[in-house]
């Protein structure tokens, strides 16, 4: 659990004529395609190998790029079923003919997120079209929650920076969006915005909001938020990486494999509120195999009890699977 991963750096859309949303990107040189950060590896180094015996668990974060690739490291990895939105290489269509096409294991989210180049003047001027575009679609019955929505995300290589205030038009639009359908919300918003996502979560105590990554939130801010706000889950994708190639404080494991005991004690009190996922986009199977092994790695480390929680029972709860 020790080894260097692949980053893969979020994508962008070509910037499209007003008020045309496309739900698929069907053109490589039409976009910034995210593409892995290569990183050297021990020549000895080995792949990881599922344990003997898998916790079953379900990924609450996957960018669905490649269905047949997510399918096979859920078989392996012991993945019973995975909520799946688009990725840089999808679209809304693709991730609901998917789950409709294996119903059983993939549960389709709907997303409007600015991170593509074609919304992002929606969310800029608050063009109510793109909300009216997401209950059209929600109201197919195809999906079963909303996100990721990267409404706060700091840059990255390849990932212009995207600041909206969660009390905007934009994010309290979907959250009652998410409140007409009683669905989950996935959120992503970073530590610069919390007094304004404390009040969202206040105006909509009734919408259940997946926290993506828990923003990556050091251990008190986590506490905190949670304690408040009793509609907040804090989900875990990419904190569970042995190491993350954006900041070394963005893991919660001590040492690439070991969680820190303060972590534990949190998830253990609290492990209803906490979600495993794995972040998996398939732009490599290197990659997409050690985020797996991550998450089997971090629900073992858990009391049985706390473990199904975070592993299943919390997320098919949020939506109405159990």
């Amino acid at each position: 659990m020790n080894r260097r991963c692949a980053w893969l750096l979020p994508a962008l859309l070509v910037a499209m004529p007003p008020a045309v949303w496309p739900q698929s990107d069907t053109s490589a040189p039409a976009r910034r395609m995210r593409q892995p950060m290569q990183r050297a590896q021990p020549a000895d180094a080995a792949a990881p190998t599922p344990p003997a015996t898998l916790i079953p668990f379900v990924d609450a974060h996957a960018h669905l790029n490649d269905t047949a690739m997510q399918l096979e490291l859920m078989r392996q990895w012991g993945a019973t079923q995975a909520v799946v939105f688009w990725g840089g290489r999808s679209s809304n269509e693709s991730v609901a003919q998917a789950a409709r096409d294996h119903p059983d294991a993939l549960i389709a989210f709907a997303s409007i997120s600015p991170e593509r180049t074609a919304y992002r003047r929606a969310w800029t001027e608050h063009d109510d079209a793109l909300l009216r575009q997401l209950d059209a679609m929600l109201a197919t019955g195809a999906y079963q929650g909303i996100g990721e929505i990267n409404a706060v995300h700091f840059p990255s290589a390849g990932f212009d920076e995207t600041d909206y205030s969660p009390l905007g038009p934009m994010v309290t639009g979907i959250m009652a969006l998410a409140r007409k359908y009683r669905m989950p919300v996935m959120l992503h918003v970073e530590s610069t915005r919390m007094a304004e996502l404390g009040e969202l979560l206040a105006r909509f105590p009734d919408v259940p909001v997946i926290w993506a990554h828990g923003g990556y939130t050091p251990l008190f801010l986590a506490r905190r938020m949670l304690e408040r706000h009793p509609n907040l889950y804090y989900e875990l994708s990419a904190r569970t990486w042995p190491r993350h190639p954006r900041s070394p404080d963005y893991t919660i494991l001590r040492d690439g494999e070991k969680v820190w005991p303060e972590w534990l004690q949190l998830v253990e009190a609290m492990p209803h509120r906490f979600l495993v996922g794995t972040d998996a986009s398939h732009r490599s199977l290197q990659s997409d195999t050690m985020k797996f092994a991550s998450v089997q790695n971090f629900l073992a480390q858990l009391s049985p009890g706390a473990r199904e929680a975070v592993g299943r029972g919390t997320l098919l709860g949020l939506v109405r699977r159990r």
